[in-house]
């Protein structure tokens, strides 16, 4: 009998993996947590039955997702990370020597337990004596800072469930407030494909350019997320995403990347007219 992993994408688009087993199952205060092996994509999460990475293609997002504000931000030393409880963002962040400290708040203890155990290869590196967990919600973490950090990943889940209060205007605002003066933000943006996706994507593009007064968007090919072409959300107090990034600074830095280089952090920022015209209709 095979065993097959399926993510409904629209109600008429189906996504399956075909799965050699299944490692873990578990359901925590807030989600089910779910660890797959498959042949091609090799072990993969999901939380509550939606895929959130595979061991081929999770450096794909986690990289576009860090070093891109890390790359236009001069001298980045206080970051906060809000989700990412699989590891992969503290992974590369924990790779820039420059950094004092990393906070990561995660409302789901269970999910990275899971993910120490079943994928080692992303959660990696919580032991990094820079990192310092809080396992709360982060929209009330961040009501309480002000003025704290350079930099804010947001690399939540999709915009419901436990994820849904992370594209709020409230929290856009709590994050703004969080930065330094010259303090960058970036989110993961959905997708911009199927109709569902593209309006959760507009609302929350909407609201962030509401908060910060530079707020760009740029793209990466994620093949297992919904329709391969996801977005992520560039916002700042001061920094242009293209104009003030500095690619020899970064360069020097010699870190080793399977897909980020700066020459592909300027072309990611060049959006494809449908995306261009989504974005438009609520800016």
């Amino acid at each position: 009998m095979e065993l097959w992993f399926t993510e409904k994408h629209t109600s008429d688009v189906d996504f399956s993996i075909k799965v050699d087993r299944q490692l873990y199952s578990g359901q925590s205060e807030f989600q089910r947590i779910d660890i797959f092996d498959s042949k091609e994509f090799g072990r993969f999460l999901t939380l509550d039955g939606y895929m959130m990475l595979t061991e081929k293609d999770e450096f794909i997002y986690h990289e576009m997702i860090t070093h891109v504000p890390m790359a236009v931000h001069p001298n980045p030393k206080n970051i906060l990370v809000i989700g990412a409880g699989d590891g992969g963002v503290i992974r590369e962040l924990t790779r820039y020597a420059g950094v004092d400290s990393i906070d990561i708040v995660e409302i789901d203890e269970l999910v990275v337990e899971v993910c120490k155990k079943y994928l080692p290869s992303t959660a990696c590196r919580f032991d990094d004596k820079r990192v310092h967990i809080f396992y709360e919600d982060g929209v009330k973490f961040i009501r309480h800072c002000e003025d704290k950090y350079d930099v804010i990943i947001v690399d939540s889940t999709d915009p419901f469930g436990v994820g849904e209060g992370l594209f709020t205007k409230e929290f856009y605002g709590s994050c703004y407030k969080a930065l330094h003066d010259d303090g960058i933000m970036v989110n993961q943006h959905e997708s911009p494909f199927y109709d569902e996706d593209a309006i959760a994507m507009q609302r929350s593009h909407k609201r962030i350019t509401e908060s910060f007064p530079i707020s760009k968007v740029y793209q990466a090919h994620i093949p297992t997320y919904p329709s391969g072409h996801w977005l992520f959300g560039f916002a700042s107090k001061k920094y242009h995403p293209i104009h003030d990034l500095n690619q020899s600074a970064w360069n020097l830095l010699g870190l080793k990347t399977r897909y980020y280089n700066t020459r592909l952090h300027v072309g990611a920022f060049a959006l494809p007219n449908y995306v261009e015209e989504l974005l438009k209709d609520v800016e």
